[in-house]
């Protein structure tokens, strides 16, 4: 059983960048066209594919590989680039430091849900139109960050705002106009911030509306209105997502993963999995050796 690759900085080179942005063809041939292993990273990433033919693996779940579309990655989530020939496009990188630094606030980087902790990570697909637009804010970006301009990094981190925030007006992942209503915005984010505290503890809908002072159905309301999910989905979701890393990258036993992940006996934990995934552990362990 492998151990996941965990990439801790933005620049191997350099532990003190909190900021890095690279053209997709030219990792390619650095790494002679060599496919990375499946590894997680402790900042964020952002891929904007212009051209490309392959497949992205995020948490498990496979995307084609097409082009004018952009991948957001959460830190902690597993994914793998798999190419067939080199992409086009740029790879930008930053941390929570970064975002700090530049005053953008972490729950602004929240708000816009384009980078999920877990579960479904399709790309945001564009026009050329759109595309073209966020393509010259990456050059723009490129250019500064390999220059020796004064307040590089304050012009780098206000493009890259702008350029999140392009990517929210044009994302169809979801209606954001249902999230204008910042008490629910705030008590989405809460929820979330609670699943991903609290996931191998508490496997109740009603524990997580006890935690937030709320009755259940008014919280699946608004998990359910803003990203049309029920708060049981987001739940299982996160479990899931959890098993399906410890399975792939731990050597703990299925036994031990259920202890874990908070269930009293493997059945149950088996039972769930296969619930949620239409597999067993064994047969999910399996197919991913």
């Amino acid at each position: 059983m492998q151990k996941v690759k965990t990439y801790e900085t933005v620049n191997r080179q350099d532990a003190e960048l909190s900021f890095g942005i690279s053209k997709m063809e030219e990792i390619h041939a650095k790494h002679n066209g060599q496919t990375d292993d499946p590894h997680r990273h402790d900042f964020y990433t952002m891929l904007l594919v212009e051209k490309a033919s392959g497949e992205h693996k995020i948490d498990f779940q496979t995307y084609p590989l097409n082009g004018q579309e952009v991948y957001f990655i959460a830190p902690g989530q597993v994914h793998q680039l798999i190419e067939k020939e080199a992409s086009i496009g740029y790879s930008i990188v930053f941390s929570v430091d970064f975002i700090l630094q530049n005053h953008i606030p972490v729950d602004f980087i929240k708000d816009l849900n384009l980078f999920r902790e877990c579960g479904a990570s399709p790309p945001l697909l564009l026009s050329k139109e759109q595309f073209t637009r966020l393509k010259h804010r990456a050059e723009e970006i490129f250019r500064l960050f390999h220059s020796k301009e004064v307040f590089r990094f304050e012009s780098i981190g206000a493009l890259l705002k702008l350029m999140l925030i392009a990517c929210r007006q044009n994302c169809e992942l979801e209606n954001f106009s249902k999230q204008e209503n910042h008490k629910k915005s705030n008590t989405l984010r809460r929820f979330k911030s609670l699943v991903e505290d609290h996931h191998r503890q508490w496997h109740k809908s009603k524990e997580y509306a006890e935690a937030m002072h709320l009755n259940v159905d008014h919280l699946n309301r608004i998990v359910k209105e803003l990203s049309g999910k029920t708060v049981k989905e987001h739940i299982q979701n996160r479990i899931i997502v959890a098993a399906k890393r410890l399975i792939y990258f731990s050597n703990l036993s299925l036994k031990e993963i259920a202890f874990d992940l908070g269930f009293d006996e493997l059945s149950n934990f088996s039972a769930f999995f296969k619930k949620c995934t239409n597999q067993t552990p064994s047969q999910f362990k399996q197919q991913t050796q």
